[in-house]
């Protein structure tokens, strides 16, 4: 009796070991088929945008930026035939080689066909010439305004959302004529942003008039600048023009020169336009101007923008290239469903294609609505954060550029330019 118990007992525990490892064999499976359909069911593109190094202060804004279109876009029914879009983050460090580095792993690891940046031109352009352009991947950089860009033999894969420097220029020099000023000296980051910023205000207050005394390169990171600095003050310049960053040797030019009775008076860029290039020197400071890309005037995207920003992550910061970053995602993505799959010759013909000014307007958090024009052979007028967005033969947009001021230790607008 004992041994017929027993053995029932042994089948019985016998089917439900054959069960449980069915079950299990049928969680695994299905398992695999959802990590398989999950990684089928996205679709990747690269960001590249510096958490360290001289442009850190303004990398982390930009990313949340292409975050919140991320969100956005895989809400309101995602890409394609429904698939999530999925950024892939990458560190530039504001470097050239880190760039590249970083760059040529979300082409050959991540298989991205486009990507979002670099900030800086100095990693932009060597980003475009090493991978970019070789694997035709887009490029699309919220930032980078080196008029060089302009005239890279590119194959049309690089595009920006950022007005170029060439405009920058302009309004500086015509900032400074109209303060009065008749001399001035410039210090410029040394690369590319720099160097073209610096030629191009150059000419325009030249062209106006004024006498620029010298114009002075320096490299980042230095634990002083008093020989730039006295060398730029060779000639009795009434005003220094800034081209820097802040976390790469901008504010210790700007202290040292005050400490040192260099200058009192300056103007600076887009690079410089952080309340904390004044914490503590406040009032040394008080109603410097600078200039810096901005949205444009008109339509309503711009501050649907800020509203959604600020649900997100809080209080917007006054600094640039949130606004353009957010567009950069945006129009990527428009790119991918015009284009109806992921290789990146495709989402560049589909950009030429998709958007034009006299399309039907779609504004930043209409994606849903972009989706279906699209379906319907439509194009796009994009009325993006930072204004209409529309590429010229260059791959360059046409734009604005704000003038501010410190006021109180804060970035506040005084006005805005278009040309």
């Amino acid at each position: 009796m004992f041994k017929k118990r027993k053995f029932i007992l042994s089948i019985i525990l016998s089917l439900v070991l054959a069960l449980l490892l069915t079950a299990c064999g049928g969680n695994v499976e299905k398992a695999a088929n959802k990590e398989e359909i999950t990684s089928e069911d996205v679709i990747k593109i690269g960001t590249l945008v510096p958490l360290t190094g001289g442009l850190a202060s303004y990398g982390q804004f930009c990313q949340q930026a292409t975050i919140l279109a991320e969100e956005l876009i895989n809400e309101q029914g995602g890409l394609l035939d429904g698939k999530k879009l999925k950024l892939v983050h990458m560190d530039t460090q504001t470097n050239p080689q880190a760039g590249v580095d970083a760059a040529q792993k979300l082409v050959s690891i991540n298989d991205v066909p486009a990507f979002v940046g670099a900030l800086s031109s100095g990693v932009s352009i060597p980003v475009a010439e090493s991978v970019a352009v070789p694997n035709q991947v887009v490029q699309i950089s919220p930032a980078s305004t080196s008029p060089v860009i302009t005239g890279l033999d590119d194959d049309d894969f690089v595009f920006r959302t950022v007005p170029s420097d060439s405009l920058q220029g302009i309004v500086a020099g015509d900032l400074a004529i109209d303060l009065g000023y008749k001399k001035m000296a410039i210090i410029y980051v040394n690369n590319d942003y720099g160097k073209g910023l610096s030629e191009a205000i150059t000419a325009e207050f030249e062209q106006k008039g004024g006498i620029i005394t010298s114009a002075i390169g320096f490299e980042p990171n230095k634990a002083s600048y008093r020989g730039e600095l006295q060398k730029a003050a060779e000639g009795n310049p009434e005003v220094l023009y800034l081209i820097a960053y802040t976390d790469d040797g901008g504010t210790t030019i700007i202290r040292q020169s005050l400490e040192g009775g260099f200058f009192s008076k300056f103007l600076f860029s887009d690079g410089l336009k952080a309340p904390e290039i004044a914490e503590g020197i406040e009032k040394y400071l008080e109603g410097t101007y600078g200039t810096a890309p901005t949205s444009m005037p008109g339509g309503n995207g711009p501050e649907l923008f800020k509203t959604a920003y600020k649900e997100k992550f809080g209080k917007i910061p006054p600094k640039p290239y949130m606004d353009t970053s957010y567009d950069a995602t945006f129009v990527i993505a428009l790119g991918i469903e015009k284009a109806g799959k992921t290789s990146g010759p495709a989402i560049q013909k589909a950009l030429r294609e998709v958007l034009d000014l006299d399309g039907v307007p779609v504004t930043v958090n209409e994606w849903s609505k972009a989706k279906q024009l699209i379906k319907e052979g439509k194009k796009i007028r994009y009325e993006g954060a930072s204004g209409p967005v529309s590429f010229n033969e260059a791959g360059d947009v046409q734009g604005a550029i704000g003038i501010w001021k410190i006021s109180n230790g804060d970035i506040v607008s005084e006005d805005v330019i278009v040309k």
